[in-house]
């Protein structure tokens, strides 16, 4: 959760989104459980750009979860340089697919704990050994609503995605 929160916090362009209200039919399809006063769900991508420097832009594509939206994550991911999986400590079982589906593809990604104020929070190594991610791979908390929080995680991905390519950083 929070992924529209995010491109949102971040993008230097209106933000494309695609939130529609959760109604009774969506009922059995979205998982609310921990975040009943959610009212609105994204229903295809968000789509926002940063530059991090004059030479560095990123476009941010914010992809839904839901097993309904998987068929689209192999064309989003080509010619991508890494991805952030956000995660809500609230549902982290919901995090698993993402984890394995850029594990498998061997795409450099970044687990980032969105630190919601009502939510549970843990260790950063508890979370790494609940989601059995690698040491290396990088994992950090933020605050998806806070511009320079979610910008760090934007940087720290880069960084690492391009050590991983064996580029220069800095």
């Amino acid at each position: 959760m929070g992924k529209t929160t995010l491109v949102g916090a971040v993008s230097e362009i209106v933000p494309l989104r695609t939130e529609a209200l959760v109604t009774n039919a969506s009922d059995g399809v979205d998982n609310l459980t921990g975040v009943p006063q959610k009212a609105t769900t994204t229903v295809a991508m968000d789509f926002g750009r940063i530059s991090l420097a004059d030479d560095l832009v990123l476009y941010l594509f914010g992809t839904p979860g839901q097993h309904r939206f998987w068929f689209m994550w192999d064309d989003l991911i080509r010619g991508a340089i890494g991805a952030i999986v956000l995660i809500d400590t609230r549902r982290l079982d919901e995090s698993f697919a993402a984890v394995d589906f850029f594990e498998a593809r061997k795409l450099p990604f970044l687990v980032a704990v969105n630190e919601f104020d009502d939510a549970p929070r843990y260790p950063l190594e508890d979370i790494r050994q609940a989601l059995a991610v690698s040491a290396d791979v990088p994992i950090m908390s933020i605050d998806a609503r806070d511009r320079e929080s979610a910008k760090g995680g934007l940087v720290a991905i880069t960084e690492y995605a391009l050590r991983r390519l064996g580029q220069p950083v800095g």
